[in-house]
């Protein structure tokens, strides 16, 4: 019994985003939620390390850091994350949030 190949396109999703500038350090530890106390000896300059799923990823300057529809945040290159999202609208904006709420 074999499987027929099928396409799938991405569903609609609009996540947060921050980009690493390289002087940005301690903003993208905040947004991703990492306390003050746990990082008191970083540097503005300092690139932070992102803890996954697969394991600890180092950002580089320029980089996106995502925060993903569960709450979890991976970095992404920029060329890959200009090739797959968007900026998004107000309205686009919210129209996200309500139907985040909404019941299943």
């Amino acid at each position: 019994m074999g499987m027929n190949m099928a396409f799938f396109r991405k569903k609609p999703v609009v996540v947060e985003a921050m980009q690493f500038t390289g002087d940005n350090c301690i903003t993208i530890l905040k947004f991703i939620g990492c306390p003050d106390w746990d990082c008191p000896e970083l540097h503005i300059t300092d690139c932070p390390v992102i803890h996954t799923l697969e394991g600890d990823l180092h950002t580089s300057p320029g980089d996106w850091i995502i925060k993903g529809t569960a709450g979890e945040f991976y970095p992404c290159k920029p060329d890959i994350f200009e090739n797959i999202y968007e900026a998004v609208t107000d309205k686009e904006h919210d129209h996200a949030k309500a139907y985040k709420r909404a019941p299943s």
